[in-house]
């Protein structure tokens, strides 16, 4: 018997024949995900990105491989947190379903977008670990007037807003508590709450948050609390 010049054919039960078709359907696959104009990331159980593919890697302006290791969470807001429990269910239960969730995110010249995530638990195999694969919908751009902006900044009474204006003129604490009316506690208490409010530390972040916010004027020095941020009387509060 004699033998082809590419030898003999391959035995299909043999683990070298398995590893190369799992290869060339591999490469099939991640063609295919690179073609797919619907964005689709597969994560493992905790929402870490292991692949996603172009479509979904252009909501952010980046490359597939700048999102992998990352958590989708970093990238989308849900718009009701509680949606994600059912999930974390179903990977705990090995449950195949799939979970939708409204969700908005930034893109980086800082359009505010909106859509629905379909997340689907999934596995290679009965017994392997559970992934989460999904599949943006990508609803629209959320406009946003002037009306809107101004209604979305945060509140501040009299107290806040003339502690914080004086705390990015550069005052310190004891300056501060003397032209309110407070002692220094009370101030130091005024500044916690707003950099537990907006998850910031430290003076110098509080003041670089509040202009970010636009709650200080940036327009105006010394520095003075827009005028529709203010939610209370100029004096102590």
């Amino acid at each position: 018997m004699e033998l082809g010049a590419s030898g003999p054919p391959d035995d299909p039960q043999t683990p070298e024949s398995w590893h190369r078709q799992a290869i060339t359907w591999r490469n099939r696959m991640m063609l295919l995900l690179d073609h797919l104009p619907l964005p689709v990331a597969l994560c493992d159980p905790h929402g870490v990105i292991l692949l996603a593919n172009p479509a979904m890697a252009a909501e952010w302006g980046m490359l597939s491989g700048q999102m992998q290791g990352r958590n989708a969470l970093e990238f989308f807001r849900p718009l009701s947190p509680v949606r994600l429990h059912p999930i974390a269910e179903a990977v705990r239960l090995r449950r195949r379903s799939r979970y939708p969730v409204e969700v908005t995110w930034s893109t980086p010249d800082g359009t505010e977008r909106y859509g629905e995530i379909d997340v689907d638990p999934v596995s290679d195999a009965p017994d392997s670990a559970m992934s989460l694969m999904l599949l943006l919908r990508v609803g629209g751009e959320r406009v946003e007037t002037p009306a809107d902006e101004a209604a979305a900044r945060p509140r501040l009474s009299g107290a806040e807003a003339r502690i914080l204006a004086l705390a990015a003129a550069g005052d310190t604490t004891a300056r501060i508590a003397k032209r309110v009316g407070l002692t220094p506690d009370g101030v130091n208490y005024h500044l916690t709450q707003l950099s537990r409010r907006w998850g910031v530390r430290g003076k110098a972040a509080l003041v670089a948050r509040a202009y970010f916010l636009g709650v200080l004027d940036p327009a105006v020095w010394p520095p003075a609390a827009a005028e529709d941020v203010r939610g209370g009387s100029a004096g102590t509060e």
